[in-house]
């Protein structure tokens, strides 16, 4: 169960596939689903459903008719395992579960999202639904068999919170990368150019790689700086007249969402991710699994996915001075990108690879994993 269906097929999509093949009945749950993922879905053998979520609101009434529609699903599909993640999902489905009696339930934290990390001074609303959403969050683990993380900073701060029991949780790593389909390729030759891909989100460090792109296409007239991803609801979210903005000022692309980010990674020298906190990135994942250098923050998550001075660099978090002389070495350096690409793909085979990940995966839905 997801709050997006495209994140049903990019972050699962393995999973349900290798679900499908050792004879079980799957399901998913989305709010909704366009034609293309609908047919993706269903010729992977899974069944959709689709549930009333608000994402983004904050509407006490319609989380509580979320909570009472999926309690009703549960009851009447009657499954022996669900595996629920994101944060609403997490909670109204994990309730919702616990309330149908579902055999297991295991939920997967992503990564902490909007409530959990500050893009500025946070408000009295803001830190309201933060202890409202701490409170909804161990209700549900408490009734959770297991907690997945994908990486150990979270984990701690659940834990600390009292979130959840550290006897029940799980640490994961990274949800891996199919390396096969991700292949390793040649760094290209050429000016210096550097990709982000996420979504248009302040705490995914947007406006630093904008702000450090200014800096540097000054002193680099012929650098490449390339934003790809669409636009969020969320809070954080930045609007399509601010990304429009930026492209005319000619420092930056920005490329929209597109449907295969392997050509983009393709073109790119170096991956920037100057995000404020993550689970262990996707996107990162993939760039290094094609053999790119990565330049992203000292913040959790991102500490998974490199090691200093071997596949890329640490910058601080929200400090654009501190993305520019993180970039600029692979300006002035472009043997940098090569030989710290090669170290990323070694990287992502050992830590990354899908096919180990969802045997993880696999054993802790059948209950046969240890924390």
């Amino acid at each position: 169960m997801s709050n997006a269906a495209n994140t049903l097929i990019r972050f699962r999509g393995h999973l349900l596939e290798l679900l499908v093949r050792r004879g079980h009945d799957v399901h998913v749950l989305a709010p909704e689903y366009n034609t293309e993922q609908a047919k993706h879905l269903k010729d992977m053998g899974v069944t959709t459903h689709t549930y009333h979520i608000d994402r983004a609101g904050q509407n006490p009434l319609s989380d509580l008719r979320t909570l009472r529609d999926l309690t009703r699903w549960f009851r009447r599909e009657r499954p022996d395992v669900s595996l629920t993640f994101f944060i609403k999902p997490n909670i109204y489905g994990g309730l919702a579960a616990a309330l149908a009696r579902v055999s297991r339930r295991i939920g997967m934290v992503e990564g902490l999202g909007y409530l959990f990390i500050s893009s500025g001074p946070d408000g009295l609303a803001k830190r309201a639904s933060r202890t409202l959403a701490i409170s909804l969050l161990r209700a549900s683990f408490a009734r959770a068999h297991r907690v997945i993380f994908l990486n150990p900073d979270d984990r701690a701060e659940f834990v600390e919170r009292r979130i959840v029991a550290q006897d029940c949780t799980m640490l994961l790593g990274g949800i891996g990368v199919d390396l096969d389909e991700f292949v390793d390729t040649p760094v290209p030759a050429g000016p210096p150019s550097f990709l982000l891909i996420a979504r248009m989100l302040r705490e995914k460090g947007v406006l630093e790689f904008v702000e450090a792109a200014g800096v540097l296409k000054r002193e680099f007239t012929d650098a490449r700086f390339r934003l790809v991803g669409g636009l969020d609801p969320s809070p954080g979210g930045i609007s399509a007249d601010q990304m429009r903005a930026f492209a005319a000022t000619g420092s930056v692309e920005w490329s929209g969402e597109l449907p295969d980010v392997r050509p983009a990674i393709a073109e790119a020298r170096v991956y920037v991710l100057p995000s404020y906190r993550e689970g262990v990135p996707r996107s990162t994942q993939e760039a290094m699994a094609m053999g790119r250098a990565v330049v992203t923050s000292d913040v959790p998550g991102c500490r998974e996915t490199v090691v200093p001075g071997v596949n890329g660099f640490f910058v601080a978090p929200r400090d654009a001075q501190s993305l520019v002389d993180a970039m600029r070495r692979f300006c002035t350096d472009p043997d940098l990108a090569v030989s710290m690409g090669r170290e990323s793909r070694l990287i992502a085979e050992a830590r990354f690879d899908v096919k180990k990940v969802d045997e993880r995966l696999y054993a802790t839905l059948m209950g046969d994993d240890q924390a």
